[in-house]
């Protein structure tokens, strides 16, 4: 039996019970900050995180992601979200409200390279990555040894040229709506348009570049034909435009004209990985606001 300490989960899970997040955002104006703050004031609410940008403050747009407590929250909740309509819709805010003991349950999709999904699984078994997995899928069978000592559904959907819609089709079947949100861990497949609709801003991909910069396949020898001194990885929400989703994280290294393109790919598994890490925790901490194709990120 091992017994949590004060600064284990037992004491998260504690102080989470009655936590509370809200992103929104809004055109910019006078007022904005102030007409939440009371709003949770009236409603007996502790503010104990308040995060705010502006984006061309000269007629732009406001963001802003608050946490906060407040006492018997799971039974206020819905009164709550019906309460602050009233105050979204004189601002015009796109908002969303969530509540910190409630995780999201994440599906990640593999292929053969481990690195990613290896770190992700790390980082949930530690209690780093506040997130449920709820299944990893992949079109290779190479993972299932890795992933079920971990206790996690392993479904093995191939993909090829001719069954890709039907693999996509039985993707949907076994994920559902059973999940907040889709990790591409080096799943070295194209997402068609009408499956990225299903989980708009909510498919997170790791692409092996420092995007822009050589996008699609082999960006590594792409990178060592160009004799690149840096070298990177980027985290981005998947859109129909491949590589050209919402930016959520990125990381480099130096390289040098020493280093072949293996060497670049060892290097880069080591960005990749961590830089993946980094935005799927952020988006299950409801840290992230996409406006257009650009992200505000609140880490």
């Amino acid at each position: 039996m091992v017994l949590a300490s004060n600064n284990g989960p037992l004491r998260k899970d504690i102080e989470m019970k009655n936590r509370a997040r809200m992103l929104i955002s809004c055109p910019d104006q006078p007022g904005i900050v102030a007409a939440v703050s009371q709003f949770l004031f009236e409603y007996g609410a502790n503010i104990v995180q308040s995060d705010q940008y502006t984006m061309d403050p000269e007629g732009g747009m406001f963001f802003i992601r608050i946490e906060f407590d407040l006492e018997e929250l799971a039974n206020r909740v819905e009164q709550l979200r019906a309460d602050f309509s009233g105050v979204a819709d004189k601002f015009k805010m796109d908002w969303s409200l969530s509540l910190a003991s409630q995780k999201k349950r994440i599906a990640i999709f593999v292929s053969k390279e481990d690195h990613a999904l290896l770190e992700l699984l790390w980082h949930w078994r530690a209690g780093d990555l506040n997130a449920d997995i709820a299944m990893v899928i992949s079109n290779h069978p190479d993972m299932q040894s890795l992933v079920e000592p971990f206790g996690i559904p392993y479904y093995h959907i191939p993909v090829t040229a001719d069954t890709k819609a039907e693999a996509e089709r039985r993707q949907l079947e076994v994920v559902g709506d059973k999940v907040d949100a889709i990790v591409l861990a080096r799943y070295m497949q194209i997402v068609s348009p009408s499956f990225i609709k299903h989980y708009a801003n909510r498919i997170i991909n790791i692409h092996h570049s420092f995007l822009p910069a050589f996008v699609g396949g082999k960006p590594y020898a792409q990178a060592h034909n160009r004799g690149v001194k840096i070298i990177g990885a980027t985290a981005h929400y998947v859109t129909e435009e491949l590589d050209g989703g919402p930016i959520i994280e990125q990381d480099v290294q130096r390289v040098s004209h020493r280093d072949n393109v293996e060497d670049l790919k060892r290097i880069g598994r080591h960005i990749e990985r961590i830089v993946l890490a980094r935005a799927v925790a952020w988006h299950v901490e409801d840290r992230i606001i996409v406006h257009n194709n650009k992200t505000v990120v609140f880490n």
